[in-house]
């Protein structure tokens, strides 16, 4: 597995480079935005992980012109930044994931593995056993093909783009509906409601969170979910 490394610390770089080599990855590492840029314009990589603050060019500002070229690589950003307006302007640029610094090497591998999971080049996208190809504009359950209506698979799209964060109600409403301001809410529920239907067996839920939106995950993060979703309920009920 290819990984392109863009961290300015040379000792960081040093550890985080050769521990990822140990775990099977073939790593690239670029010291400045300008160099890591030319890097990923010139060869395909399976996955980079980012800082945000470079010298030559901001990692922002590198993002940006990587998505504006049409490269859909899995991006993780890595920085030292962790305030939430600093992880909202870098998911907006073209994030896929982000871990802020301090960060535990275990899990900077596990959230690799699970963005090279679900996040393929040229605009694959992947959840359990469902997989959806950009060049068909098409979805599959393993190599079988869905059959979907606009709507359904415009809904999905957005889901899947987002596999293990929740998506507003009103965003997927825009998504499917665009314009049409006429469309009630109502109308999504609907939707995901046959969409669950046609994803049985696949290994993957659409989850529901009460006032907020929807999420889609595998199995396993839907175990999670729940669980927490299950403790936090139980620790409401202790407050009253």
């Amino acid at each position: 597995m290819k990984l392109l490394l863009v961290e300015d610390d040379f000792d960081l770089s040093g550890v985080l480079g050769r521990s990822l080599s140990s775990r099977g990855f073939e790593v690239l590492c670029c010291a400045d935005g300008i160099e890591a840029l030319a890097a990923a314009r010139k060869k395909r990589f399976d996955v980079v992980v980012l800082d945000l603050s470079l010298p030559g060019l901001d990692g922002l500002e590198l993002l940006q012109r990587l998505r504006g070229d049409g490269n859909r690589t899995p991006v993780l950003v890595l920085t030292a930044r962790g305030a939430v307006g600093e992880r909202i302007v870098g998911l907006n640029a073209g994030a896929d994931d982000y871990l802020a610094k301090p960060f535990d090497l275990d899990e900077l591998i596990a959230r690799l593995g699970a963005l090279t999971r679900r996040l393929g080049r040229d605009g694959e996208l992947r959840c359990g056993r469902l997989h959806y190809e950009a060049a068909s504009n098409a979805f599959y359950r393993d190599e079988s093909p869905l059959e979907l209506s606009p709507r359904e698979a415009e809904l999905l799209k957005s889901l899947m783009s987002r596999v293990d964060h929740v998506v507003p109600k009103e965003a997927l409403r825009d998504a499917v509906f665009g314009a049409d301001d006429t469309a009630h809410a109502e109308a999504i529920e609907v939707i995901v409601h046959r969409l669950r239907k046609k994803l049985a067996g696949a290994s993957v839920e659409i989850m529901t969170l009460r006032g907020v939106g929807y999420l889609l995950c595998d199995d396993a993060s839907a175990a999670v979910q729940q669980q927490q979703q299950s403790s936090l309920q139980q620790q409401q009920r202790a407050a009253r």
